[in-house]
């Protein structure tokens, strides 16, 4: 399959249009690696940025890869899932000419000045500098499968077609062959994902193609040159014991590129920001609880360390608490308030007084009003959610909720101490005394929240610890109360308990 496109690039019209032209152009012809090569030659010489959205790798991947392309190596990426290998690869595809000959009507993409099929050479030699020439994107010249027990010979490099046989061609005549995904990749770049899965006698269709360039089809040698850069994937865990690479493929890849999760936690943030798909503002210290999570349930020894806990798992937390911050302003905007009290504003609605503030979402139409801001109650529904995404020890069967809410509590306990460490927050201490109690939860307004609370000394430091600022929105300040109350809790210095009415109360501790 070739990666998805959704509008076919038009070549400009100055390009050359016949063999002719393009020799009066200059133009060489050079294979997929020496391309691949010129062009990662250049960008690292211009000094800027070679490949767009991979996060987490610039001192450790990535500079293998680059060896391995400027070596002209087909490689072989190892790693867990959700670690970028598939993004990775196909990140490789901007290395390659924007635009590259081929010749007119060609399944295997040929260029003018190497045809490769005897019906093309013929065609070359007939019209001369003649020859139409059409133009293909680089876009084009990607190829993807992900390999499955199922795959065939015939899917990956091709089969007698015995249309073209019953036409009167003869079974060496490559006109009879149908091409499958690899030789129809020629002049581009051919992607294998999950590797391993292939069974083995599959796996051994590929040994050519890697060595000496040509593909067989029933036995016949075609002898057709393939001219591509092939890239595999694999998770090390099917590597070594559900399925394996034959030692012969293995042989033949010149690079073998260990993947990892990201290093550190800025690495980790950076990942959620570009990736995560937000329907409300969630902020800077939310992300960092996610982000702690996640790294914690990766390194929990309750969890299965060969399995792995893809980035997706922290991707798409961050969307559930945003996704359960859209829920609650739109049922406290459907619910009517008591007919004795006026109508209370949602956390999306502006507020004279707090107004403003910064917003982490990518895509959400806004309107006249402030987004829906998450708080840090709203990820408690991510260790139901997401428990599906962690492989669990068999030790752990039916602790799985349990283990996650663990972990996400360390995480925010965390958070709490590297963000207000320092802080006087006697003022949030004050709030509960004389047996007073403080009401957040799931379907708690801001205007619910921060009416409960009033005014807090010590509230505008730590809006400017968490980077919210001085003129924040109703929700953005309800996000940083409620962020207070639960470390507060869990440094021991407020009690809480969770109502028959799923309400979360904060009080003295008894």
């Amino acid at each position: 399959m070739t990666a998805p496109t959704p509008v076919t690039p038009v070549p400009p019209a100055d390009l050359p249009g016949t063999l002719g032209a393009l020799r009066a152009a200059g133009h060489r012809y050079r294979t997929v690696k020496q391309e691949l090569r010129d062009n990662l030659l250049t960008k690292l010489r211009a000094g800027g940025p070679r490949f767009a959205g991979i996060v987490g790798y610039d001192d450790t991947v990535l500079p293998e890869v680059e060896r391995a392309l400027l070596a002209g190596h087909d490689m072989v990426l190892l790693g867990e899932r959700g670690q970028g290998k598939t993004r990775l690869i196909r990140s490789l595809v901007t290395l390659l000419d924007e635009w590259t000959p081929v010749i007119v009507g060609s399944v295997l993409n040929e260029h003018p000045m190497h045809p490769v099929t005897p019906a093309s050479r013929a065609l070359v030699a007939e019209a001369g500098d003649d020859l139409p020439v059409g133009w293909l994107h680089r876009s084009l010249r990607y190829g993807e499968k992900l390999a499955t027990p199922d795959t065939s010979v015939g899917d990956l490099i091709g089969d007698v077609d015995p249309v073209r046989l019953a036409q009167g061609r003869t079974l060496g005549d490559p006109e009879t062959i149908h091409f499958g995904l690899v030789p129809r990749s020629n002049r581009g770049i051919f992607a294998v994902n999950e590797l391993p899965d292939l069974a083995e006698r599959i796996q051994v269709a590929l040994l050519n193609v890697l060595e000496e360039r040509d593909i067989q089809v029933r036995g016949y040698q075609l002898r057709l040159p393939l001219d591509m850069l092939l890239v595999a994937s694999a998770n090390p865990e099917d590597y070594t014991n559900r399925g394996r690479i034959i030692t012969p493929l293995k042989d033949r890849f010149g690079a073998e590129i260990r993947t990892h999760y990201p290093t550190e936690l800025e690495l980790e943030l950076a990942l959620i920001r570009q990736e995560a798909d937000l329907v409300a503002e969630v902020p800077e210290h939310v992300l960092e609880v996610l982000a702690r999570f996640a790294r914690a349930v990766r390194d929990s020894p309750s969890v299965d360390q060969r399995s792995g806990v893809s980035a997706r798992f922290a991707i798409a937390a961050a969307e559930t608490v945003a996704a359960a911050a859209l829920r609650r302003d739109s049922l406290l905007a459907a619910t009517p308030p008591p007919s004795s009290a006026p109508a209370a504003p949602s956390d999306a609605e502006p507020s004279a007084v707090l107004e403003g503030g910064p917003s982490n979402t990518r895509g959400v139409n806004k309107g006249p009003f402030l987004t829906p801001v998450a708080r840090v109650g709203d990820a408690v529904s991510v260790t139901s959610t997401l428990r599906g995404k962690v492989e669990f020890e068999s030790g752990e069967e039916g602790r799985e909720i349990e283990v996650l809410g663990h972990l996400l509590r360390t995480a925010t306990a965390e958070t709490f101490r590297a963000r207000l460490a320092g802080l006087d927050l006697s003022g949030f201490t004050a709030l509960v005394a004389d047996g007073r109690t403080i009401e957040t939860g799931e379907l708690v307004s801001a205007a619910e929240l921060l009416g409960q609370v009033g005014t807090v000394p010590g509230l505008a430091k730590v809006l400017a610890r968490l980077g919210i600022g001085d003129a924040p929105s109703p929700g953005q300040a309800a996000a940083a109360v409620e962020f207070v109350l639960e470390g507060l809790h869990l440094s021991r210095r407020l009690g809480k308990d969770v109502t028959d009415s799923g309400r979360t109360r904060y009080g003295n501790r008894d």
